[in-house]
């Protein structure tokens, strides 16, 4: 399951964006382990936004899901990554509260022992990209 790294928590005070790294791999194919992401906290959100929420059970826990549909009592949630599991077909619902942001921005970092100018171009080409709703939606959402 993803797992942003945890920012301070005066940094989100100041400004509403920051950055969280992805740790997992149920947001495959959007998202790989390691991507960094830059959240907008606060963000409106629409069907087939990435976000960044607590984990309903385990709430010092976040994680990176796609906004599947709004229910009663909060947001359906799923991973890109159908066989990742960790998303609202375990835990239901996720409670507006426990939605933090949402997912503007993907970047890769460079990876150690690229030297070759043709490696760092296609890092380079590769490595930021914006997350989009509906560009980078899953097949799996696709399919509902």
């Amino acid at each position: 399951m993803p797992e942003p790294a945890q920012e301070s928590e005066r940094a989100r005070a100041v400004l509403p964006l920051g950055v969280a790294e992805v740790t997992g791999p149920s947001m495959v194919p959007t998202l790989h382990h390691g991507d960094r992401l830059v959240v907008h906290y606060g963000a409106r959100l629409r069907i087939g936004d990435v976000v960044v929420l607590r984990h309903p059970f385990q709430q010092d826990l976040l994680v990176v899901k796609r906004v599947a549909e709004r229910r009663d009592g909060g947001w359906w949630v799923l991973g890109d990554n159908a066989y990742a599991g960790g998303d609202s077909t375990d835990y239901g619902t996720v409670p507006d509260e426990l939605v933090l942001g949402k997912v503007r921005f993907r970047y890769r970092p460079r990876p150690g022992g690229q030297r070759s100018p043709f490696a760092v171009a296609r890092w380079a080409f590769s490595a930021a990209r914006p997350v989009f709703c509906d560009r980078s939606a899953s097949r799996r959402l696709r399919a509902r």
